[in-house]
This record gives structure tokens, C-alpha cells and sequence, in this order.
């Protein structure tokens, strides 16, 4: 324990001290930085740190110190103006993620059913639809898949109207709505995907009518008093309220394959192969090799190195 904590006081030390010393420095050598951290260890005479050593790694300075026969590394760019307690391998992360198991789905069948639920316009949506846009073009119609929405929104009315073109989009055809949500993924600019789709907006808008007119949308939203009692602040979108109900849908994204519900990574490969986990006899295009990458969560076309598992709720 005493280790522990010096070794926790030293690295605060130098996080929260070692850039007043670092700042506005020109290059520095190997014997500089290691001063300046010897210089950061002085400054608590009870401690038993011992600077080992100083090499130039990576474009750094990396400086080990050993307290009590541990190791630890601390790293300054060799300009001496950037001060890191520690260094981040990108590479064994991704390495770490791509060895762990994919989720399977237990529920095995000749057609999987796959229905994703999300909210228009959240971050982490987008982020899956992203991941999966791949993967519903690679196996077509080996599955059976359908676009839901969470039975609450928290973008207000401008997700609730997306929500419910996108849902009459789907009743034209899975490629009409793939099609939409290629360019809608881009930048979320709606009337812009609705031509470039070649959609017919006619038929879209009295889709649109009826469908508020069913499910009381435009209605609920005025009347604020039917907001969810969970989220006060969110307007009720009932379109797919049974299936909520039936799969305890809680946020966005939820992803149900044979009607489990699945905690999927976000990437194309892993959402193929989470998918076609739920083949009685996968297909060949199961084999298909698709991207590793993570989405970036929201519109846009960029990946972020960290997998995860953020939902909208």
C-alpha cells in the first residue's frame, strides 16, 4: 500500500508540476529531461525514487524511475513543452479488442430477424448505423432486417419528424432506406438525402400525415403532460411502443437479432459476425472481410479508436 501511494504522489507530482517546467523550452537532451525530472523527485526528500535512466523513444523522451524495485515510465516530447504521465499503446488496445470474443446469439435461425432500435439523431445511433450500413449491403436479403425507434425522444420535434420520414422511407423499400441513410449519415441533412434517394416526396409526406395521425405524434408533443415520466423532458414517439415494451428497449442504439437482445460491437466486422452468429448455416458472404474500425459516434465518415458501449437514454 505505502508503495502504491508514493508511486500515486509522484506521478500526480509530475502531472501537475512538470509542465512549469517543460513550458518554452527549445529541444532538450536526454540529460536535461531526466534533470528536470530529478529535479520534480527533490522536491519530496521522504521518497525512494531512482531515475534508472533516459532514451529517446517514438519522438519522446522516456524516463523510467523505480520506486522500492518497481518500474514506471514517464514520457517529454523532446522540446521539453509536453509533459506525459504515461504513454498509451494504440496498437496492443486495438490488438486487446480484436482478441476479445464477439458476442453470438443463441437463438439460431435459417433467416435471422435483426431490428435495430434507435433514436434519429443520437451520437450513438448514428455511430451503429454507421457499423452495420455494411453489413445489411454484404447480406442483402439473408436477413430480414427492420429500422425501430426507441418509443421516447430526446432531440425534441426535429427527431420525432426525422423519425417518422425515416419510418415511411422503410415502407418503400430496404433499399430506398439504405439509400437515404448513406447520405443522412453524412451530415443529417434530410432534404438533401431525400433527392439525392430519388424518393418520391408525395408519397412520403401522406405516409408522414397518416402516420402522425395514428400514432397521435404531433398531438402528444403538444400536449406535454403525455411525455415520458422516466425522461420528463422527452417527447413519446409510439410508432414501435409494443416492440419497446416487448424487448424492454431502454435507449439508443439496441440491437435484437431473433428476438435477443444482443450487446454488439459498433464496427462493420463485428457486427457481421454477431450477425451471422445467428445462421442455423451461415452463408458465404459471412466470410466477407469487412472493416475493423469503430464509427465515430454522430454524422460524419470518421472512427475513433475506442469501442464502446454508450447509449442515448
Amino acid at each position: 500500500m505505502k508503495k502504491n501511494i508514493i508511486i500515486l504522489i509522484i506521478v500526480i507530482v509530475l502531472a501537475l508540476i512538470g509542465y512549469k517546467f517543460f513550458w518554452g523550452e527549445s529541444n532538450i537532451s536526454a540529460q536535461e529531461a531526466q534533470a528536470k525530472v530529478q529535479e520534480l523527485i527533490d522536491m519530496n526528500p521522504n521518497n525512494s525514487a531512482v531515475i534508472k535512466g533516459t532514451v529517446k523513444e517514438g519522438g519522446l523522451y522516456k524516463v523510467t524511475v523505480e520506486v522500492e524495485g518497481q518500474e514506471f515510465f514517464s514520457y517529454i516530447s523532446i522540446d521539453g513543452k509536453k509533459f506525459f504521465p504515461e504513454a498509451i499503446d494504440l496498437e496492443e488496445i486495438k490488438k486487446s479488442q480484436e482478441n476479445q470474443p464477439k458476442p453470438e446469439v443463441s437463438t439460431k435461425s435459417d433467416k435471422p430477424v435483426v431490428e435495430l432500435f434507435v433514436m434519429s439523431h443520437c451520437p450513438y445511433g448514428t455511430q451503429i448505423e454507421k457499423g452495420i450500413l455494411p453489413v445489411l449491403d454484404t447480406l442483402g436479403d439473408k436477413i430480414d432486417f427492420e429500422l425501430k425507434f426507441v418509443d421516447y425522444a430526446i432531440h425534441d420535434k426535429v427527431e420525432l419528424n426525422e423519425q417518422t420520414q425515416q419510418y415511411c422511407i422503410q415502407k418503400q423499400g430496404k433499399d430506398k432506406l439504405l439509400s437515404y441513410l448513406k447520405c443522412f449519415l453524412e451530415d443529417g441533412d434530410s432534404s438533401r438525402c431525400i433527392t439525392q434517394s430519388d424518393i418520391d416526396t408525395s408519397v412520403i409526406q401522406t405516409c408522414i400525415n397518416d402516420t402522425n395521425t395514428e400514432f397521435n405524434t404531433l398531438v402528444d408533443y403538444e400536449n406535454k403532460s403525455t411525455w415520458t415520466k422516466m425522461n420528463p423532458s422527452s417527447p413519446i414517439f409510439n410508432v414501435h411502443k409494443e416492440d419497446n415494451l416487448k424487448y424492454g428497449i431502454e435507449g439508443s442504439p439496441e440491437l435484437i437479432i431473433n428476438e435477443e437482445k444482443i450487446s454488439a460491437y459498433r464496427d462493420s466486422k463485428s457486427l457481421l459476425s454477431t450477425i451471422c452468429s445467428a445462421f442455423n448455416n451461415p452463408p458465404s458472404e459471412c466470410e466477407t472481410e469487412l472493416s475493423s474500425a469503430t464509427p465515430a459516434p454522430g454524422f460524419g465518415s470518421g472512427t475513433t479508436e475506442n469501442s464502446t458501449d454508450a447509449t442515448c437514454n
